[in-house]
């Protein structure tokens, strides 16, 4: 597990610590999904991610509360890459910067990993610079592609173009 101190602009007596996922898990992801106004799956998806993907997902506590998680996979047909479902982290642990860390955490960890790949819609300036940031930091290229056209859900759902991060 990984521990990072609490970022000095926002004191805090407790460190923000980072693992990879287990099926215990489950519950606080379907909630903090619920609570960041995400597409929330079934509290039984989350639970299943969270055992069968924790290799490749992360959640951030600080103390005992679950602030946030990364969730991802290794598409089958891509061992190289690594697939992020979704992120998130609590409104009230923003801004200390644990997204990056889980993600960066997650890059870390999986070896042959040289591209992340997500989706994001176009509003969705956070999770944009995000990525960006990432690619920045890592010296990857970051490309954007259809990904997947708002024409090809079965609901109102907009569009989330594809990020490819590559070289890192």
């Amino acid at each position: 597990m990984a521990r990072y101190e609490a970022d000095p602009a926002r004191p805090s007596d407790q460190q923000i610590s980072i693992r990879s996922t287990v099926v215990a898990d489950g519950a606080d992801l379907w909630r903090l999904a619920g609570e960041c106004g995400l597409d929330l799956n079934s509290s039984y998806a989350y639970l299943i991610l969270a055992d069968d993907f924790g290799a490749t997902c992360r959640i951030a506590r600080i103390g005992d509360d679950a602030v946030g998680y990364v969730l991802g996979y290794r598409p089958p047909e891509r061992p190289n890459s690594l697939f992020v479902w979704q992120v998130a982290v609590s409104e009230r642990a923003r801004g200390r910067g644990i997204a990056r860390l889980m993600l960066d955490d997650l890059i870390d960890a999986l070896d042959g990993v040289d591209t992340v790949e997500a989706t994001v819609e176009e509003t969705n300036a956070a999770s944009r610079a995000l990525f960006d940031a990432v690619a920045r930091a890592r010296g990857g290229d970051l490309v954007w592609t259809d990904g997947v056209r708002a024409e090809d859900f079965p609901d109102d759902h907009p569009g989330e173009p594809r990020l490819v991060i590559t070289g890192l």
